[in-house]
């Protein structure tokens, strides 16, 4: 009683309520299960320090068996503050300069591992030790990104879960909440527009509104654990990894060399990065959005070259417009057109095929693909006018039918008006 009479208010009923869930911990009532004191002594609090409690049951960890001891060491056996005795293993809450190799002590042990997922890789520590995060944290700077930073902590949620920072869907502003932010990113002289330009960007467009997870986000092209921003040399080919066609077409190309020459990273010199916009036929040739003017001079060989491809894509765009109005004209007016439909997809295919092949930058294998183009175009265009003469063959056969019909109304309706009055004979 001289205890309780020394804590005032909500202190009293909260250090009673502590007390009561210890000694049920102790002594716990029949079909009451059995768990770590820590748990029974932390939902008792509050605040703070019972959020751990209630938000662990989302935790992948505690999904899997593991409390509270498995990450801050100590014994869950005991009672009270005698669980958290340093003697017992207890180890608290890391520094952020410890929260990677805190991890580690599981996540790179394959061997452990193995007993909750034997595809999980165990090479994370590693390749964080590598990333600019790492390496800054290695030299003091404990402002940088680590383990809990995109996990989160209490929960640490699977990857899968749709509430995880590193689901797909919520990557780009997980990175964003330090890399958007400049007043905490000062001093690092980075720019903090990456995640606003990223939004507008193709791929922010794929992933955020359109939920296609296979869409590239920050950890696509920079990683995640060992994350670095990727080289003058190596962009190419972290874009290969979704577009590979285009950069085998690039290495071949006559931009190759002077690309290297110059320092200049392939895709991204025409494309962008984080802003990579959605291609358009207007950036090649030689208009007002055209990428090739930034380089080439006018009367220059590569122009030249570039208004020759953009002549070809135009011949096979106009061609294939012309086609699929015909068609679509005939099937609307009844014609069955679903082989022609099939033609026009294979100059549509063409088509694309010919974009891609822009990136070969050489106007002889534009043309070859939009010339086949051109022969499916070919195909559809005769097969659009051959459905629109049979609608009007159609037409006419069905204007002369009713004018049969309707001639042969009026007559038969004259002959039935002529036997009636021969049926009634004269009138007297």
């Amino acid at each position: 009683m001289r205890v309780s009479k020394s804590i005032g208010g909500s202190r009293r009923s909260s250090f009673l309520a502590v007390h009561l869930s210890l000694l049920i911990a102790t002594f716990p009532l029949p079909g009451m299960a059995q768990q770590e004191s820590c748990v029974t002594c932390h939902q008792a609090l509050e605040g703070r320090l019972s959020a751990p409690v209630k938000e662990m049951e989302a935790d992948v960890h505690a999904k899997r068996g593991l409390g509270c001891s498995g990450c801050h060491g100590g014994d869950p056996t005991r009672i009270g503050m005698d669980a958290m005795d340093p003697r017992a293993g207890y180890l608290g809450a890391p520094k952020p300069a410890e929260v990677p190799a805190f991890c580690g002590r599981c996540h790179s042990d394959p061997a452990y591992m193995r007993r909750y997922n034997p595809r999980m890789p165990t090479d994370q520590l590693a390749e964080y030790k590598t990333s600019v995060h790492g390496q800054r944290l290695a030299r003091g700077d404990t402002k940088v990104a680590t383990c809990t930073s995109c996990h989160g902590v209490h929960p640490v949620r699977a990857v899968t879960d749709p509430r995880s920072p590193v689901y797909a869907t919520n990557i780009p502003e997980t990175c964003g909440r330090c890399h958007a932010d400049p007043a905490y990113m000062k001093g690092y002289e980075i720019p903090t527009d990456q995640l606003s330009k990223y939004k507008q960007s193709v791929h922010g467009e794929a992933l955020l509104q359109q939920g296609n997870r296979l869409a590239p986000a920050c950890n696509g092209c920079h990683g995640n654990h060992g994350a670095v921003p990727p080289g003058v040399e190596s962009i190419a080919n972290v874009c290969a990894q979704c577009h590979s066609a285009t950069r085998d077409l690039f290495v071949k190309s006559p931009h190759k060399v002077p690309f290297d020459k110059l320092g200049l990273p392939e895709c991204s010199t025409c494309h962008g990065n984080h802003e990579v916009a959605r291609p358009t036929d207007e950036m090649i040739g030689t208009g007002p959005q055209a990428f090739c003017t930034r380089c080439h001079e006018p009367g220059s060989k590569g122009l030249a070259a570039a208004q020759a491809m953009r002549a070809s894509l135009e011949a096979l765009k106009s061609r294939l417009g012309e086609a699929q109005a015909l068609v679509s004209q005939a099937a609307n007016a009844g014609v069955e057109m679903s082989d022609a439909r099939l033609t026009l997809q294979e100059a549509q295919t063409r088509l694309i095929q010919a974009r891609n092949v822009i990136h070969s930058f050489s106007p002889k294998q534009v043309e070859s693909v939009t010339a086949e183009g051109l022969k499916f175009a070919e195909k559809g265009v005769a097969a659009g006018k051959a459905g629109l003469a049979e609608v009007r063959f159609r037409r006419r056969g069905l204007s002369i039918a009713l004018v049969i019909l309707v001639g042969t109304a009026i007559l038969l309706f004259l002959k039935v008006r002529e036997m009636e009055r021969q049926r009634m004979g004269p009138h007297p």
